[in-house]
């Protein structure tokens, strides 16, 4: 399928011309609907220095509609909900937005790669979107004291992501 296809190009030009920022592979060779990514927190951000470790599940009728992700390793932001997934625009099914939050063309759609998805999510690690947040309770801290409980709890997502990077 096409999808299929897409997907196999990502993984063969990622694993030629890596991209800065993250690493991005298959969790079982066999399956190219599975991907492991490790994004590198962004200097200059309260998550520079991590390593967090993410699955990409792509559906069968990719590229149509969009992969969800999951952080593996534990991260504290506004955008990431308690167990792990990813919300951000553009891994929202395509369409309008029945809330009126977002325009479609913020949303998912097919021309999106591993690439650009990935950009996406570093920089919503490095500028966090409060307003429709996926953690609230990280959302208010943020928004609130963001040198203080929120900076402590990202700082320490930080550590234990690098004790698990180099374990």
């Amino acid at each position: 399928t096409t999808g299929q296809h897409n997907l196999q190009l990502f993984l063969c030009e990622l694993n030629k011309n890596p991209v800065e920022g993250f690493s991005a592979g298959l969790i079982d060779d066999d399956d190219i609907y599975k991907w492991e990514v490790v994004i590198i927190g962004p200097q200059d951000t309260l998550f520079e220095g991590g390593f967090f470790k993410a699955y990409l599940t792509f559906p069968y009728d990719y590229p149509l509609r969009p992969p969800k992700m999951k952080f593996i390793t534990e991260i504290w932001h506004p955008n990431v909900a308690k167990n792990g997934e990813v919300c951000i625009s553009i891994l929202h099914e395509p369409g309008e937005d029945k809330f009126g939050y977002e325009k479609p063309e913020e949303r998912w759609l097919p021309i999106h790669t591993v690439e650009t998805i990935m950009i996406s999510v570093i920089s919503m690690l490095a500028d966090p979107n409060s307003d429709s947040p996926a953690n609230v309770d990280a959302a208010k801290e943020w928004r609130e004291d963001p040198n203080g409980e929120f900076k402590r709890k990202v700082a320490r997502c930080v550590r234990k992501s690098q004790e698990m990077a180099f374990d």
